[in-house]
């Protein structure tokens, strides 16, 4: 008998494509999604992209009376459904922590009266806040936090008690969060209670902290999504990608389709039961790096970043994966190249309308001091 799967935001960018990936394995598909406004543009409807075979109820996570309809009949939860973002989550907090906070807990008490045999939810590299550091006699920095007073004269690197810049290094599992936006606590929180619910009630769960995922079905026009899609809108609207601070601050990039894998082998494996991931590739590029390869493979090089020189509250420098415990457990590599999947992207992006909210949303933040 065909095992049925749930996913929470299942006709999101993540969610349909792991929606793709668990129907060629032989599993049924159900997802739950409000259609957020934010996400799917007003009057949305179920988008085209998302597999015709995936029963999609709509509905919020918040609503018990949704969230127990949507679990009848249900082997295993994905649970992906949040809102997304640092910058809006600083001044939109009541909206953030009931979505991701309360909606999680919405679930986890809909689950302990209908209980699965797997539960996997969405954590974020966002928890982490700097990645690992070693200082000049290579020991482990862990709770890195730069001084606004260094940020404001344009010294964005990370420094020791005596002035000397530490080294950045793969960021592992054992890192201890240091929460530096409301949207890295709610993750925290949802990786939290569901490790802990599942815990209590005999649920194998596992938690999966993803680094920068792009891809294409990414929401071009919320302004609060990852930073590829945010530069993609910018040039598909001939206008110059808005980096803040210099650019040379260094992320992981993973692919969308490789994460839809990474979910899948959690919710299989055995393994993963009680464990936390990171999914990640492991490489790192700097912002300004990643603005002018999308610029290149748009066609649009002459359209330079544009280096704001200003400080986001809650951004963080440099942060990425160490990815040997998912090797290790799940048996996890990516497999899509990056120069491969900014193709598809710009594939895809020629297809598309994106309404330019950049702008907009720096307002948004300036005004309320959070920039610098």
């Amino acid at each position: 008998m065909q095992k049925r799967v749930l996913i929470t935001g299942g006709a999101g960018f993540i969610g349909s494509h792991l929606a793709d990936e668990l129907l060629n394995k032989g599993y049924q598909v159900r997802a739950l999604d409000n259609l957020s406004e934010q996400v799917h543009g007003e009057n949305a409807s179920r988008p085209d992209y998302l597999n015709p075979d995936v029963e999609l109820q709509i509905g919020d996570v918040r609503d018990k009376e949704a969230v127990i309809k949507a679990l009848e009949g249900v082997d295993a939860v994905i649970h992906l459904a949040a809102m997304v973002g640092v910058g809006q989550s600083m001044y939109q907090i009541k909206d953030y922590t009931e979505v991701n906070n309360v909606g999680t807990a919405v679930l986890m008490e809909a689950l302990i009266d209908k209980p699965v045999e797997k539960l996997v939810t969405a954590s974020s590299m966002s928890i982490y806040g700097e990645g690992l550091y070693l200082d000049e006699k290579g020991e482990k920095r862990m709770d890195c936090e730069r001084k606004l007073s260094d940020l404001k004269k344009g010294e964005w690197e990370m420094y020791d008690e005596n002035r000397k810049e530490l080294r950045p290094v793969p960021t592992p599992e054992t890192k201890t969060p240091n929460l530096s936006s409301v949207y890295a606590l709610s993750k925290y929180d949802q990786e939290r209670l569901s490790l802990i619910t599942g815990k209590a009630y005999n649920i194998s769960t596992t938690a999966l902290r993803f680094f920068n995922v792009y891809g294409t079905r990414q929401a071009l026009s919320n302004p609060y999504t990852g930073v590829l899609a945010i530069f993609a809108s910018r040039l598909l609207n001939n206008n110059p990608p808005m980096i803040f601070e210099d650019g040379n601050q260094k992320r992981d990039f993973i692919h969308v389709k490789d994460v839809a894998r990474a979910i899948r082998l959690a919710m299989e494996k055995p393994e993963a039961d009680g464990e936390v991931f990171n999914v990640g590739s492991g490489n790192k590029y700097s912002i300004l790096e990643i603005a002018d390869k999308l610029a290149g493979v748009m066609g649009k090089e002459d359209l330079k970043a544009e280096v704001t020189g200003k400080y986001r509250v809650g951004d963080i420098r440099h942060c990425f994966a160490d990815t040997s415990k998912t090797e290790k457990l799940l048996g996890f590599t990516p497999q899509v190249k990056f120069e491969d999947g900014l193709f598809e992207l710009a594939e895809w992006l020629k297809t598309q309308i994106a309404t330019d909210n950049v702008s907009k949303a720096s307002s948004e933040l300036s005004s309320r001091g959070l920039t610098v």
